[in-house]
């Protein structure tokens, strides 16, 4: 039973490593993510060799193996939204008349906005488009709404911004 629940914890632990360790590959943070894959490989290393030792006698150990790969990638999702490491770009569509209230709103709360033109269907339109660490996003979309402004918000993850307000790199 120990070797079960052994299997089970550390497959979580290691492919949730995994995830954290994508995500900091794609950030561009090579040093952490290589530090990370060590750690990973490792217990991968260790855990496959007690999987694969008496596999044929113990089948059980191929479940727990997968169970334990299931958990870890909802685990390693859970927590690399916790960390939210990187930067977003937010789109915000709103009226002409709506836009000076809510960039005012947003700059008041040490969010940088930049507005451009834009034309919808029926109207102008502006384009708040907001740069902001991915921490802020449900703080930044929070303000949006308190306003009552209508607005269509859409957002993109951003490898890298240079310059700016309120972001430093």
């Amino acid at each position: 039973m120990v070797t079960y629940i052994f299997i089970f914890f550390a497959k979580i632990l290691e492919v949730s490593l995994t995830t954290i360790r994508t995500v900091f590959i794609t950030r561009g943070e090579k040093l952490l993510a290589a530090v990370i894959g060590f750690f990973e490989v490792s217990i991968w290393l260790y855990v496959i060799g007690r999987v694969l030792n008496g596999i044929q006698e113990d089948p059980k150990k191929m479940i727990i193996y997968a169970l334990g790969f299931a958990c870890g990638n909802y685990i390693g999702c859970i927590i690399e939204d916790k960390l939210a490491i990187g930067i977003l770009t937010m789109n915000v569509i709103v009226s002409e008349k709506d836009s000076i209230e809510l960039s005012r709103v947003l700059r008041e709360e040490s969010v940088g906005v930049t507005i451009v033109e834009g034309e919808g269907i029926h109207s102008k339109r502006k384009i708040l488009i907001i740069h902001a660490k991915r921490k802020r996003k449900n703080d930044i979309i929070k303000i949006i709404e308190n306003t009552n402004i209508s607005a269509v918000i859409s957002i993109n993850d951003t490898k890298t911004v240079y310059g700016g307000y309120g972001i430093k790199k």
